[in-house]
């Protein structure tokens, strides 16, 4: 029998961060910090307007782009907290979760062996959507002495005249790392200069601690340059409704939506509803839940300096990066002997790129209670590391 499966997807490793969790899920007593989702539940008064609408019997197809009424409530937001204006009909595209986004914005995008500039570590979709959209993923290893943060340098260093699109995931997943304006306006500048586009994941951009979060595409010239991914999975606690949108130039989100109408047809109607009532009404929600995880931060972080972990400041989303390369251990190794001897599960640095060796990605998406339970175990483990020298 001929072989049955692509070889393009065979060669496709799976995500490194399910390994753990399918151990921990067969044992005893475990604190899980791995998990990337909100500990909250989405706001009541979200959920009563999804009931609401099944009470109401919508539960047909919308349009492949959306409701129109998520769609104009998107485009308010957009204008409202971060100074993008996108018509509602033509460029904004409702999908199923922000990681559609990305898969739809790269095959309509991507031409045989054109070259995509995605900086590491970072969220574990990219890659493999690159490589399934025929596109040559090129990776740029941010460092920590720069807090993680792209350079302008970093970016001309890896581009060539097969260069087409740049990933930028900031805040960013694993590391919680933040661009600022001025780090903004000099990786434009060369995307103007070498005549690229850009895929900007702003999924965490509510999640900010300090300054209000930048997107690119407001910058001078980068507007028709750059497709945006949002949603609704981190700021309001959605992650199981599964919904996102992308915006950009009308020319290209009317080929995503192509795609989008033969693969997926419309994201789920019900979720649509409640997003709406989301966007009107939940500013305070998100103030709370932003405020709720700013304390955990601040409280790891002075646990980390306590213990002598060093770990640099994250502005950005809900994980610290912490270092372990003072004990000599992988990450897979150390996460893997935490688990088994302290049953705290955090997700090793290389799940997000070889260049997160020497890393941990721990998630402070969780009650206080639970971290410090696990806090306890942690300082534990890594005492007797520092005792066996």
């Amino acid at each position: 029998m001929r072989n049955p499966l692509s070889e393009k997807v065979v060669t496709i490793k799976p995500s490194g961060i399910r390994k753990f969790f399918d151990i921990a899920s067969e044992m005893k007593d475990v604190i899980s910090l791995g998990v990337g989702e909100p500990d909250f539940d989405t706001p009541w008064h979200v959920r009563d307007e999804g009931i609401y609408s099944l009470e109401k019997g919508r539960t047909f197809y919308t349009s492949n782009s959306g409701l129109k009424e998520l769609r104009e409530e998107i485009s308010n937001y957009l204008q409202r907290r971060y100074r993008l204006q996108y018509d509602p009909i033509h460029e904004i595209l409702v999908t199923v979760g922000g990681s559609e986004g990305i898969d739809l914005a790269l095959r309509a995008m991507l031409n045989p062996g054109d070259e995509v500039l995605i900086p590491e570590p970072c969220y574990v979709s990219y890659l493999p959507c690159v490589v399934l959209a025929d596109g040559v993923p090129v990776t740029i290893e941010l460092k920590e002495e720069n807090e993680f943060r792209l350079t302008k340098q970093e970016l001309l260093e890896k581009i060539t005249d097969k260069t087409k699109m740049l990933v930028l995931p900031f805040p960013n997943n694993p590391t919680g790392a933040v661009l600022r304006r001025e780090d903004l306006e000099a990786i434009a500048e060369v995307v103007i200069e070498k005549d690229l586009f850009v895929l900007s994941d702003e999924i965490y951009s509510e999640l900010t601690y300090g300054e209000d979060h930048v997107s690119i595409a407001s910058l001078p010239g980068m507007w028709e340059r750059t497709l945006t991914i949002n949603g609704f999975s981190k700021s309001y606690a959605m992650t199981g409704w599964r919904l996102g949108y992308i915006c950009g130039p009308r020319v290209i989100v009317e080929q995503m939506t192509k795609i989008h109408q033969f693969a997926i047809m419309c994201a789920p109607t019900t979720a649509q509803y409640a997003a709406v009532e989301a966007l009107r009404n939940g500013d305070d929600d998100v103030a709370m839940m932003r405020e709720a995880y700013n304390q955990r931060r601040r409280f790891l972080m002075h646990e980390f300096e306590r213990m002598g972990l060093k770990c640099f400041e994250p502005f950005g989303a809900f994980y610290v990066f912490p270092s372990i390369k003072e004990f000599g251990l992988t990450s897979d190794e150390f996460a893997m002997r935490l688990l088994e001897e302290e049953h705290v599960a955090v997700v090793p640095g290389t799940a997000f790129g070889e260049c997160g060796e020497g890393f941990l990605r721990i998630s402070y998406a969780y009650s206080i209670e639970a971290l410090k339970a696990a806090l306890v175990r942690i300082e534990r483990f890594i005492e007797r590391l520092r005792a066996q020298g």
